[in-house]
């Protein structure tokens, strides 16, 4: 019934097996590699324009944007139901993707190919690096790739993006010190939609990050205990890559962590 286009460390990928896997939705998956710039596949285009993952195709019907695609889950399989039964905390769930998606989601990326795969990509070569920039369709993302493989944390982009990700996770702390779960009673989307977001600091290295915020560290143990977590993350995990972005992290978090002060 579904195949989910994705790729493995994606945060939009991640978020949406997250969903499949608590609802017990079996699904058939072929993977976008990214680095390889398979997103830009023109095939692959015609099922997502916006040269992104991940992209849903249930009964032969195309599903994109991974916020999107979690609320099609949850109304489509209302069981386990993944939306508080208020229409004001339905609003309040809405409100933490609406955030994700206008600014953490950016910041994200910026802070990633700051770190993580940067050197991978800049040792591609110059006329391959240029040809799956070049291919982004956003042209602000597309300035702000180029800026960060060029300059690393240096790049000009990177201390904004480090106080987006601190203004979200304070947020998030604040609102984790009377509930147990951001969506309200129960493990809901909203809980799926940040766990990514958390998750990709933690494997830059940026793990005091987390520490220094208690109620959200708290909440990140518990949403990986989840029956879920397994199957959607940690099988999907290269044991290289995170090695790599590990490393890479560790290696400039002199100069990351004065601007997480």
């Amino acid at each position: 019934m579904f195949k989910l286009y994705h790729y493995p460390l994606s945060t939009c990928s991640q978020k949406v097996r997250l969903v499949l896997e608590h609802k017990g939705l079996s699904f058939e998956t072929q993977q976008i590699d990214l680095l390889a710039g398979d997103q830009h596949d023109p095939e692959y285009v015609k099922l997502n324009p916006n040269h992104v993952v991940p992209t849903l195709v249930h009964d032969d019907r195309v599903f994109i944007e991974s916020t999107l695609i979690n609320e099609y889950l949850n109304d489509a399989f209302p069981a386990p139901a993944m939306l508080p039964d208020s229409a004001a905390e339905r609003h309040a769930v809405r409100l933490w993707n609406k955030h994700l998606d206008d600014r953490v989601h950016p910041a994200t990326g910026v802070l990633t190919f700051s770190i993580g795969p940067r050197s991978i990509l800049i040792n591609q070569p110059e006329e391959v690096r240029e040809a799956h920039i070049n291919a982004i369709p956003d042209p602000v993302r597309r300035a702000a790739r180029r800026s960060v493989l060029e300059h690393g944390v240096k790049a000009p982009e990177f201390a904004g993006a480090v106080s987006v990700m601190l203004g979200f996770f304070d947020l998030a702390e604040a609102a984790l010190v009377e509930a147990e779960w951001l969506s309200g009673a129960e493990f809901g989307l909203a809980d799926a939609a940040v766990l990514p977001y958390v998750l990709r600091l933690d494997h830059l290295a940026m793990t005091p990050v987390l520490e220094a915020r208690p109620n959200l560290l708290a909440w990140y143990h518990k949403v990986q205990a989840l029956p879920a977590y397994e199957p959607a993350v940690i099988v999907w995990s290269p044991q290289p890559t995170l090695d790599l972005f590990a490393a890479n992290g560790a290696a400039v978090w002199k100069d990351v962590e004065p601007l997480t002060r």
